[in-house]
């Protein structure tokens, strides 16, 4: 892909939006960042310019997105904005920054989606690659953004990104080589029109590959095996409910891979050391990659064995007076909260709330009533948590996340777990899922001793 000399505009101008320019930047292309917060806001504006980007805030003006060569698109601003129709009516393409990658990077990929797992499957691939002496690096949606990934690709490496569905929208030529799709539940109903929407981006993981290829799929959901069926590759499916003619599936404690030569025990859940039944599926479907990518059995059950999670899933933090505090921040929808309370028998204190993403919160009050003694609702979705929680179990508000702790400690008894599990987003209050998890663990630690 040629860029020297275009006139490329790269729109909103958070971590991947400035990764983007300044690759292309650096490449010799003309760029324009453009973001719909003031300029005062952008706190990237000085360095861009710097380096020579020009930095334009505060709207969208249509002359830049009718005359630019090319516009590259951050996840985080939907596609469906007008400048977006008036640049395509103008015949001018439109990219993501996962896109963009794709046209650059060496080596093969393992591309990860879905609505729940993503950042501990992502990890986890990538500590068994490493584990097994494969050239490996790891980014996407996880953090660290692709086209960053560009440079230290290799022809004989791996490089495993997470992929949301904000990021697939835009897909045209990514083709990744091992493609997993762990579940698909509903969010972003703010975002999509229905959940076949939802799903259908999703579905673009599987766009451009081919019958040398892997597809993961969970047999436990319905969502994943239909659009499981669009894919070109060989067909991979995990389960933790039932046996399965071809695959990974638990019977018993044991996690068995079974093909048409046999099958196999690859390790048993006392190798797990993460808790609830989610992870189990999480680590089924990391090893349906990791055996795809040519890692060993021996050397995989070692890395799981040595996991110890990733920061803000059902990390512990603390133990006060006999309660325990448990962050789950990534928790941004209803099925990722309700596989957290899933990992507690009973005695469990939820905090729940923030950035209403368009779901329904009804799902929530069996485990509600069975597994919780008080639940604390933050933010603004508070009142349609309470109103569909209301004959559960008692309810507390909170203003703050501080509060929410304190007033955790307050109601917890020995043997308790206060548990955050938002089931929303966080921009309500917080920067991102990672900034009210730290907020929640400063929170947490600033009680010991009190």
């Amino acid at each position: 892909m040629e860029v020297v000399g275009k006139h490329i505009l790269v729109v909103g101008l958070a971590r991947s939006g400035v990764a983007a320019a300044e690759f292309l930047a650096a490449r010799g292309a003309r760029v324009t960042v453009n973001d719909a917060k003031p300029e005062a806001e952008l706190k990237d504006a000085e360095s861009l310019r710097a380096k020579g980007i020009e930095v334009v805030g505060g709207a969208h003006p249509r002359e830049l997105f009718e005359q630019s060569d090319l516009i590259v698109v951050s996840p985080g601003v939907p596609l469906a904005l007008e400048p977006f129709q008036l640049a395509k009516a103008a015949g001018v393409p439109i990219i993501g920054e996962i896109e963009l990658a794709a046209r650059f990077l060496r080596g093969r990929l393992v591309g990860i989606t879905g609505s729940n797992g993503k950042t501990t499957v992502s990890t986890l691939i990538g500590e068994l690659l490493k584990d097994a002496g494969l050239p490996t690096q790891v980014g996407g949606n996880i953090g660290t953004p692709l086209i960053s990934l560009v440079e230290t690709s290799r022809d004989d490496g791996w490089t495993v990104a997470e992929l949301s569905s904000f990021q697939l929208e835009s897909v045209e030529r990514l083709h990744v080589n091992v493609a997993l799709l762990l579940n698909i539940t509903p969010d972003h109903l703010d975002r999509y029109d229905s959940m076949a929407d939802y799903a259908a981006a999703k579905a673009n993981i599987f766009r451009n590959q081919t019958a040398d290829d892997v597809a993961v799929l969970n047999a436990d959901n319905d969502w994943s095996m239909r659009e499981g069926e669009k894919t070109a590759a060989r067909r991979v499916c995990f389960s933790r409910l039932r046996e399965l003619d071809e695959g990974i599936f638990l019977r018993g404690d044991g996690i068995i891979e079974r093909s048409a030569t046999g099958e196999r025990e690859l390790l048993t859940r006392a190798d797990i050391p993460l808790p609830g039944d989610h992870n189990v599926e999480n680590v089924m479907a990391a090893l349906a990659a990791g055996l795809a990518c040519g890692a060993s059995p021996d050397s995989m059950r070692q890395t799981v064995r040595n996991f110890k999670g990733v920061e803000h899933r059902l990390e512990f933090v603390a133990e006060i007076n006999g309660v325990k505090f448990y962050n789950d921040s990534k928790a941004t929808n209803v099925d990722a909260a309700i596989k957290c309370l899933e990992a507690f028998a009973g005695g469990v204190i939820v905090i729940l709330g923030g950035k209403d993403k368009g779901g329904d919160y009804l799902p929530l009050a069996p485990l509600v009533r069975e597994r919780c003694e008080h639940v604390i609702l933050i933010g603004t979705a508070a009142d349609k948590i309470e109103a569909a929680l209301a004959e559960t179990k008692p309810l507390h508000r909170a203003a703050t996340m501080p509060e929410a702790v304190k007033l955790g400690l307050k109601l917890g008894q020995p043997g308790n777990v206060v548990l955050l599990a938002p089931a929303c987003a966080s921009f309500d209050m917080f920067d991102n899922y990672e900034h009210r998890g730290r907020v929640f663990k400063e929170a947490v630690r600033s009680l010991i001793g009190s």
